[in-house]
């Protein structure tokens, strides 16, 4: 190759790589916003359900999702969440992780991490019921959205009420996968 090609060759790589990153843009949100309102910490924690999720690569062909959430002595939060494999009755796949509340943030942003220090993640809350019933879950990429819930299948209205509040929040929400959720055993309840 002649110094020319070569110098063409380069310049054409950075400028398709300095493109790359607008070109493979997330759609999903582009300017998150803040959290809305401050969390206690002592009304969130419990379980929550999955109502809809934008798909990522940790949950691919998760149905039944379940997010508990509980205090340690340390001051930080133990996530457990569950999955389902394929179906909402099929072989179950956990992962445990902990998270780190951001000071200044109201308690409604999270450090976590379920690999350790390798990789720590945002978690914000963006928005959550008074008696926090459900919760609007993002990162600060907009990459990622959840829509959780203390019951796995609120009614028809309230998740289309939640799906609109994600919207007004700027999320595709024409990116949201629903969760599909077995029904709640006799002797469990939402916790």
């Amino acid at each position: 190759m002649t110094r020319s090609a070569n110098l063409c060759l380069c310049l054409g790589l950075m400028l398709w790589f300095s493109a790359a990153p607008a070109a493979l843009a997330w759609p999903g949100n582009a300017n998150v916003p803040a959290p809305s309102k401050p969390v206690d910490v002592d009304r969130y924690v419990g379980r929550y359900y999955e109502l809809a999720r934008y798909e990522n690569m940790f949950q691919r062909d998760c149905e039944g999702v379940s997010a508990d959430y509980r205090k340690l002595p340390d001051g930080l939060i133990e996530v457990f969440n569950i999955c389902r494999q394929g179906a909402a009755d099929g072989k179950i796949k956990s992962v445990r992780g902990r998270a780190k509340l951001v000071p200044g943030s109201g308690n409604a942003k999270f450090k976590v991490s379920f690999l350790g220090p390798l990789f720590i993640g945002d978690y914000w809350v963006l928005d959550r019921a008074e008696d926090y019933r459900w919760a609007i879950v993002s990162d600060r990429t907009g990459h990622f959205l959840w829509i959780l819930h203390r019951q796995p299948s609120p009614s028809p209205a309230e998740l289309a009420s939640l799906v609109a509040k994600a919207k007004a929040m700027g999320f595709n929400t024409a990116l949201l996968r629903f969760t599909k959720q077995p029904p709640l055993a006799h002797n469990e309840a939402a916790r």
